[in-house]
């Protein structure tokens, strides 16, 4: 039986990490807040495109990203 692949979530900016509103083990619906980045004063949700299983949480809040990083791993 094929396992389906991790899906990762990635950063569309360079942003500081504002919150964290999943942990590894959460089930999540598509449309869900999975980390909120901030940049220029300006909250940025990143946002679930599809339904899943948090497999880890790969920042912490304060962390910079750059565009392109990894944010979370998702398993569908």
């Amino acid at each position: 039986m094929a396992t389906a692949a991790v899906i990762t979530v990635h950063a569309e900016m360079v942003a500081s990490v504002f919150s964290v509103a999943v942990v590894a083990g959460d089930s999540i619906a598509t449309g869900s807040t999975l980390v909120i980045l901030e940049s220029m004063k300006m909250e940025i949700p990143v946002l679930a495109e599809t339904p899943g299983t948090v497999v880890e949480v790969l920042v912490s809040v304060g962390d910079v990203v750059q565009e392109g990083d990894a944010l979370v791993s998702l398993a569908p």
